[in-house]
């Protein structure tokens, strides 16, 4: 710590509270974090290669695919090594620098992540809705403008946050009682006004979790009332399994995103919170390569066709 008065010293380092007060969990949750960020890992970077090397996988959908593959890489990188760092060492401090920067890459790539499953949302209403106009609608140009303009105004959003907190003080107490550097439990540990921040993380709530959720329900009552005014049960099963796979994602994904972020600071639950950020941070990135690779037949064509090229 550093004198900043005669009254205030200024926090240079946090303490982690992780999983501290689990001992005897330790070992099996140092197990399940390492095996779930190899899945995830593994997964998201088979995924890119896949999109990029399959010429059957160049299309819109896949190309916004490859996007959250990136994004979910970004997530689990900026969460899950310190977090294993945290299990196995006795005491888990991280710089005030490292905190921000963590913070960042955190807020940039999860709010990249939900309001590109808008994108692609919308990707899957031209697709089903207007199949004869795709190609047009959905052009190279317009989705790589897509791209650019969710990771730009995530990474906007994002710096916002971590100027905001950067502008706090923090004089102690130094225990974030989390096992990253979260928004809420850091607000707690502030001894100036957060006012400015607390407003903030709202209008970021409502915009990245509610206005996008808003989009994605009426992309997919669209795709629904679209799938059901259709005659043949064939053309309605390839319609719904167009689309299937993003809407679990979608599901699995917000639904941990609410359980994390939808309650006022004052309501804040240590317990709850990491159980909740376990699923967006950790479990949603690992399972969203299996549910397109598992689901996908066109992902698993061009998986089949890699692997037999290896194995001649």
């Amino acid at each position: 710590m550093m004198m900043l008065s005669l009254n205030q010293t200024e926090v240079t380092e946090f303490i982690l509270e992780g999983f501290s007060e689990h001992p005897r969990l330790r070992p099996y949750l140092t197990g399940f974090f390492l095996s779930l960020y190899t899945v995830a890992l593994m997964g998201n970077i088979l995924i890119i290669a896949l999109v990029s090397s399959s010429t059957g996988l160049h299309n819109p959908m896949y190309f916004f695919l490859c996007n959250l593959a990136t994004m979910d890489i970004v997530c689990t990188s900026s969460v899950i090594p310190k977090a294993l760092i945290g299990l196995v060492s006795e005491e888990n401090t991280i710089s005030f620098k490292g905190c921000m920067t963590q913070l960042f890459f955190l807020a940039w790539s999860a709010s990249s992540e939900l309001v590109l499953l808008t994108v692609m949302a919308y990707d899957r209403y031209v697709a089903i809705c207007f199949p004869l106009h795709y190609s047009s609608r959905m052009s190279p140009q317009l989705c790589g403008a897509l791209a650019m303009g969710v990771w730009f105004i995530s990474a906007v959003n994002a710096s916002v946050h971590t100027g905001l907190m950067t502008r706090l003080s923090f004089c102690g107490p130094k225990v974030i009682t989390h096992f990253f550097c979260e928004i809420p439990p850091l607000l707690l540990l502030s001894c100036s006004p957060t006012y400015v921040n607390s407003v903030m993380t709202l209008l970021g709530d409502s915009f990245f979790g509610g206005i996008n959720f808003i989009l994605t329900l009426l992309s997919y009552g669209c795709i629904i009332a679209s799938i059901l005014r259709m005659r043949s049960a064939e053309g309605k099963r390839k319609a719904f399994s167009t689309c299937s796979s993003h809407l679990i994602v979608v599901s699995v994904y917000y639904s941990s995103v609410f359980c994390a972020y939808v309650s006022p600071a004052s309501s804040y639950s240590p317990e709850r919170s990491k159980v909740s950020s376990v699923l967006y941070s950790v479990l949603s990135p690992t399972l969203n390569p299996l549910i397109y690779t598992l689901r996908n037949k066109d992902v698993k064509l061009a998986l089949g066709r890699i692997l037999a090229s290896f194995s001649h």
